[in-house]
């Protein structure tokens, strides 16, 4: 069988590349692309995917974010995270977040078909580096904290670290300023923060925007 795969970069050149590695497989092909992450999960939503490929890095919703979505609301897609980061912090959130393997950009050419294909076996795949991180973690795990915020929570703090008014954010995410504004005195009693800089920095130390 053929694997359907939905493809999410938010550089053009990127996808393309990627498409032609994978649809000169024969047991791959994408049928769908997207540039962001709310758009890949739309497009998850609509059927017809078997794995999305999501880069981590993407405006308005983070590959990050995608995946927990994705894995919430259609748990049969399988998902690989794309990265050009060899960071432990976000291969364990894109493994929190339900990603079956996280593929450095850097070596896609040669890892990407090895992760498609593990990934549809059931199989997670991991670069070399990445099993001596998680190795690391599990001798750890118990200092480890949880999650401070919820997803919709980081995705507001994501929209505000992009520098988007309230009324920006409102419209983006289809909810009324007022919902905004409660979210964001929320996120700030809660990270113990006074302003926009403060979940700015914390935006970035968290994965939420890039620097």
């Amino acid at each position: 069988m053929t694997t359907r795969i939905l493809l999410a970069d938010d550089h053009a050149l990127v996808r393309r590349g990627l498409r032609l590695i994978l649809d000169a497989e024969p047991d791959l092909t994408v049928v769908a692309e997207a540039a962001d992450g709310a758009e890949a999960v739309a497009l998850v939503g609509e059927g017809g995917i078997d794995l999305a490929i999501l880069d981590i890095a993407m405006p308005r919703m983070t590959g990050l974010q995608a995946a927990r979505e994705i894995s919430a609301r259609a748990p049969d897609v399988r998902i690989l995270v794309l990265s050009m980061y060899d960071n432990e912090q976000y291969l364990f959130e894109a493994l929190k977040a339900g990603a079956s393997g996280y593929v450095l950009k850097s070596v896609a050419d040669q890892d990407l078909l090895a992760a498609c294909r593990s990934t549809m076996r059931g199989e997670p795949f991991l670069y070399p580096a990445a099993v001596t991180a998680l190795i690391r973690d599990h001798l750890r795990r118990d200092s480890v904290p949880e999650r401070i915020l919820t997803p919709r929570e980081e995705e507001i703090v994501k929209l505000i670290a992009e520098g988007n008014s309230t009324k920006e954010i409102a419209d983006l995410l289809v909810i009324s300023a007022k919902t905004v504004d409660r979210h964001r005195a929320n996120i700030l009693a809660k990270l113990g923060m006074r302003d926009r800089l403060a979940l700015t920095r914390y935006a970035i130390r968290e994965g939420l925007v890039e620097p």
